[in-house]
């Protein structure tokens, strides 16, 4: 008999006036680096105590030559592509940040995910490598695609699949550099991981920005993930908080287990996204998940934290905090 706690949260929306408030000078003005961590510092707690915890990276770790070409915008960490659409990158102390505060696991297929390109892509990659940040969703090549993600805690094992609808137009150059949001690849990948473990959690970057109420393609989709097996499914991108459901189903295979459908868990950093309250808004969810005797694993308990970003002035800069509720 095993039980484990598995924590997610929403967007980690490194917008550029989030990067520049963490940006540290010294009295001639010199850049020496940036401090994440205050900004996470009250939410920490709540991520370091799960065994397991999970979070959207909405932005990009490209490098420092991606900032260099952004000279002469508002923000040289964010950029308006061709196509109208904003463009993150986030220095690399981001990534040990997050790995400090909690941060087991972090999906990378959403549709900022090829803001830096395909070296931006695999450089993002390689540093969560660096800092122990395991990840999901993108890959630098055909083999690593095809790996599937299984992480291990207190004898249950867990995969854990990522999945986006799309890229905001920008082009994905081979197929396998991220996970689209494909019904029956997905399938398959659920297929393949579920003799190998003990549950199955799928993140899905999908549905309306802005909208309250899951959508009807958002809906089709957890369906139809959670007969295929499914335990837990958990959506990102509307940049709002949408409903959990909790409910006691049989799937393809004839389980009766409890499964959770968080259709959109918001914004876990953000700021006002033009100007909508909303957006400052995320949740915490953690899913208590027992695996008996018998081997039979099942979610046995729900909970939700909503958090908000609070914006304070300090010296003249802003001063961004994510505060539990």
């Amino acid at each position: 008999m095993a039980t484990i706690t598995l924590a997610a949260v929403g967007d980690l929306l490194m917008r550029g006036v989030i990067i520049e408030s963490a940006r540290r000078t010294n009295r001639a003005g010199k850049n020496e680096g940036y401090a994440f961590g205050p900004i996470f510092a009250k939410a920490a707690p709540y991520l370091k105590r799960p065994d397991v915890t999970i979070g959207n990276l909405e932005t990009t770790l490209s490098g420092k030559r991606w900032f260099e070409q952004g000279a002469g915008k508002r923000y040289k960490y964010e950029r308006v592509s061709r196509f109208g659409n904003p463009m993150f990158n986030c220095p690399d102390e981001l990534a040990l940040t997050l790995k400090r505060i909690g941060f087991d696991v972090l999906t990378t297929a959403n549709n900022h995910c090829m803001d830096g390109g395909t070296a931006g892509l695999k450089r993002t990659l390689g540093v969560l490598d660096r800092y122990g940040l395991r990840h999901t969703g993108t890959a630098r090549s055909p083999e690593e695609s095809r790996r599937l993600l299984i992480v291990r805690a207190k004898g249950i094992k867990l995969g854990i699949l990522a999945y986006t609808y799309g890229t905001n137009s920008l082009p994905v150059p081979e197929p396998w550099l991220v996970n689209g949001i494909k019904p029956n690849q997905i399938i398959a990948d659920m297929k393949r991981l579920k003799a190998r473990t003990d549950a199955i959690i799928v993140c899905m970057h999908f549905g309306q920005e802005y909208k309250r109420i899951p959508n009807d393609r958002q809906r089709s989709l957890v369906r139809l993930l959670l007969e295929h097996g499914a335990n837990a499914v958990i959506g990102a991108h509307p940049h709002v908080i949408q409903p959990v459901v909790k409910s006691r189903t049989k799937d393809n295979y004839g389980q009766v287990r409890t499964r959770v459908a968080a259709y959109s868990l918001g914004n876990f950093v953000s700021d006002r996204l033009y100007g909508n309250a909303l957006t400052i808004r995320g949740m915490i969810l953690t899913l208590t998940i027992r695996k008996d005797r018998s081997g039979k694993t099942d979610i046995t308990g729900v909970h939700v934290r909503r958090t908000i970003v609070k914006q304070t002035m300090r010296n003249g800069r802003p001063v961004f905090r994510i505060v539990p509720q």
